[in-house]
């Protein structure tokens, strides 16, 4: 079997943030004009208060923790000449959608024509995290052989993502409401199980000549229009994780990124060895994820196997375990480790309901509280970049 390279591609979604009103702003094309003198893969998102970045692709964690870190500080450079601000999260704290400015592009266009309501909600942001697998035959049967075993830890890594708690004013009492969002779209959510790649060919095939997928002026299959919480990507060879909230600081985002590398590499690894990770229904996921989404790290999720709800950081560090034997090689230990640290102080949506809770307690109305949490937000995303 030809070992994937496993290497690393990550894209960030950051919210452009006025001053003065801590509100959402339509600042992006100035974030394009800049980008593209400065040769960074800056990208317009569907809402113009968004702005998307991504980096090249890096052999291991420690250069894309680099990366990310390089990123960071030329978008807040950016920003900081325009005379905005930047956060990383999952949603804003108060922003409505119904107030944001719709990027004019055919494509988006277009999504507004065919799904309405549902795309002009979308007011949310994610860390996308491609895993390179190359493009040989075999390389794409072992790709859907892990996709299928990948599910099941999922809810786990984006518990520790979550930093969407707010939407439009409201405290939502979840942890990652941007999934709920998200999920009013047709084709998101987990994916279903595939037996091989011929099989995935042919269900894009149906989805495709039903209309439901587009096709490229050479024939092609545009398959980037299934927004499952994890994809084969057409263009990169990879398998992309887009399950995950926008990550707030760099050690939490290039701990997920790590997480996600060494998941598949010990995937990989026991497929050389004829073992399989169970695969279980695509339903008692469902419920891990809820919860996921419910409390993040705080609640419990459910071990399957012994049919029993675990503790979040019990599950952590089962699972630090489980990649034990893959991250030395990886050069990942550290990184992959950071999930305790997560799992046991919160995760960057625990840290905003501190601060707003905070706040009304010394007295701030809502709105104002709201306001801290934006601050807060502006901080973290400023953090560790030195």
């Amino acid at each position: 079997m030809e070992r994937p390279p496993l290497d690393i591609g990550i894209e960030e979604e950051y919210q452009i943030i006025d001053p003065q009103t801590r509100e959402l702003t339509s600042y992006v094309q100035q974030f394009l004009n800049v980008g593209r003198v400065r040769g960074r893969r800056i990208q317009q998102e569907f809402m113009q208060s968004q702005v998307e970045i991504g980096t090249r692709v890096c052999k291991n964690i420690d250069e894309a923790r680099e990366e990310i870190r390089h990123m960071r500080r030329t978008m807040l450079e950016i920003a900081d000449s325009a005379g905005v601000w930047l956060a990383a999260a999952g949603t804003h704290p108060f922003s409505r959608w119904e107030d944001q400015v719709i990027s004019e592009s055919e494509r988006y266009v277009e999504f507004v024509e065919s799904m309405q309501h549902v795309v002009r909600s979308l007011l949310i942001f994610g860390m996308h995290v491609h895993i390179g697998f190359g493009d040989t035959p075999a390389q794409r049967e072992l790709l859907i052989t892990v996709m299928n075993q990948a599910r099941y830890f999922v809810p786990h890594i984006l518990a520790l993502s979550t930093s969407s708690p707010f939407w439009m004013g409201h405290n939502t009492g979840l942890k990652s409401y941007r999934n709920i969002v998200f999920e009013s779209m047709p084709r998101t959510g987990l994916p279903m199980e595939f037996r091989s790649w011929s099989e995935y060919e042919n269900f894009t095939r149906v989805l495709a000549n039903v209309g439901a997928l587009q096709r490229t002026s050479d024939g092609q299959i545009d398959t980037t229009r299934i927004w499952w919480d994890m994809r084969p990507h057409p263009r990169y060879n990879t398998l992309e994780f887009r399950v995950c909230d926008m990550v707030t600081t760099l050690d939490e985002v290039i701990c997920i990124a790590a997480l996600f590398q060494a998941l598949v590499a010990k995937l990989v690894k026991l497929r050389e060895q004829n073992i399989m990770w169970r695969i279980y229904r695509r339903d008692l996921v469902r419920e891990n994820k809820w919860r996921a989404v419910r409390y993040g790290v705080t609640g419990s999720l459910i071990d399957f196997g012994k049919e029993e709800q675990v503790p979040f950081p019990d599950l952590v560090d089962e699972l630090i375990d489980f990649l034990d034997d893959v991250v030395d090689e990886l050069g990942s230990r550290e990184a992959v480790e950071y999930a305790r640290v997560i799992a046991r102080n919160g995760s960057s949506a625990d840290r905003q309901l501190r601060v707003y809770e905070a706040s009304l307690a010394a007295g701030l109305d809502q709105r104002a509280a709201l306001q801290a949490v934006v601050d807060h937000l502006v901080e973290e995303t400023r953090s560790g970049l030195i």
